[in-house]
């Protein structure tokens, strides 16, 4: 069992940055993949960035590559996501997402856990 904590969403004007953050909880340490995920209203749900638990290895949405940057600390157990020059475009639910297998990309069917989510609203 796996559960993940959102924190750290908000509203930024464009050009803005933000920083996420999740709590990863678990009863055994089986995730090895962990990443974020996204929807924005009357879309689907799109992948966003990822990380090897172990290595450290990331990944990332074309969308998002060299404004977003994905780091863990494993101490904490946590994973961020600093997201700098936000655009409109940016808007959405952004939620924690996990997998018990390595990480295979990011999008979102890659991951069978995922948190809450929190709200990133930024205006133009």
């Amino acid at each position: 069992q796996v559960r993940l904590s959102e924190s750290g969403g908000g509203s930024v004007q464009a050009g803005g940055s933000l920083r996420l953050t999740c709590t990863v909880s678990e009863d055994t340490p089986i995730s090895k993949c962990v990443g974020w995920v996204r929807q924005a209203p009357g879309k689907e749900r799109e992948g966003v960035a990822a990380i090897s638990s172990r290595g450290g290895a990331t990944y990332y949405a074309t969308a998002v590559q060299g404004r977003f940057t994905i780091s863990q600390d494993k101490s904490k157990k946590q994973v961020y996501l600093q997201m700098d020059s936000l655009g409109p475009e940016d808007t959405a639910i952004y939620s924690c997402a996990a997998d018990s297998i390595v990480c295979r990309g990011v999008a979102s069917h890659w991951f069978g856990y995922f948190g809450q989510g929190t709200q990133v609203t930024v205006s133009s």
